[in-house]
């Protein structure tokens, strides 16, 4: 099964568009009891995710406990729920072979971040792997994106098409690997989004960001794509459940894609 397949079965089973983010703070607890922690999250808002995103930063912080608390909750997911590794890798030749075997082989994610602007030679290690994906990163959802990838080139476009051109060429050759983007809500417009090839979509964002889920409304693209939340589930609003804050931006995304602005 390719990855879009496994991503478009998932959103259509739960009716959910939402990508719940697994992001620990590393205090110097108990890794364990941190596993138990975000185990729990992951039970809680299983209902409603179409996707979990650890970011493998928080997990490195600890060390090779951490890692290894990586390693376990991976493997502890359901299988039907797919996962993407916020990794952001980005090396060339060897360097990058390791990575991609780091990320599908050692760790088991089904999906995995990328950063482009070394080229396309180096997003290959990730292609040829079968029934997986990659999100390239193009439009972040900081305000740092205005320094790089929103900047215009001497032919009139933005940087960040440069990366959907990257896309279009995995797409054409067909590789192993499907090939989308990361797309910030912060930045994002429909008129952005309208630049863009049909490809699955990561979209941060939403929450703590404080990004407008309008931008998302009318859309044209078909591929699935996944709006994530992480500290808004995980640490905000702690007189909620995990639960209840999942179902709130479950709802909230559904609303939106499903009563698009109506034209004047």
């Amino acid at each position: 099964m390719r990855y879009t397949d496994k991503l478009r079965a998932r959103i259509r089973a739960t009716g959910s568009a939402l990508c719940v983010g697994l992001d620990p703070r590393p205090d110097g607890g108990n890794t364990a009891a941190l596993g138990r922690w975000l185990l729990r999250v992951a039970e809680e808002t299983a209902p409603f995710a179409a996707a979990y995103k650890p970011n493998i930063a928080y997990f490195e912080a600890m060390g090779p406990p951490g890692l290894e608390l990586l390693q376990g909750l991976l493997r502890d997911m359901p299988e039907d729920i797919p996962v993407i590794l916020d990794a952001k890798r980005g090396d060339i030749g060897e360097t990058q072979k390791y990575y991609a075997h780091a990320c599908f082989e050692r760790l088991g994610a089904d999906a995995v971040t990328l950063n482009p602007f070394m080229g396309y030679d180096t997003l290959e290690p990730f292609l040829d792997a079968p029934g997986k994906g990659v999100y390239l990163l193009a439009v972040t959802s900081n305000p740092g994106a205005a320094d790089i990838e929103l900047r215009m080139l001497a032919d009139g476009r933005p940087v960040y098409r440069l990366v959907a051109d990257m896309v279009r060429r995995a797409q054409a050759e067909r590789r192993a690997a499907d090939a989308g983007m990361v797309v910030g809500l912060t930045n994002t417009s429909g008129a952005l989004l309208e630049e863009l090839p049909d490809a699955p979509l990561l979209i941060p964002g939403l929450g703590a960001q404080g990004g407008d889920l309008q931008a998302l409304a009318g859309g044209r693209l078909t591929a699935p794509f996944v709006v994530n939340v992480s500290r808004g589930i995980l640490y905000r609003e702690p007189e909620l459940s995990f639960a209840d804050k999942a179902r709130k931006y479950a709802g909230e995304i559904r609303r939106i894609l499903t009563n698009p602005p109506s034209t004047p």
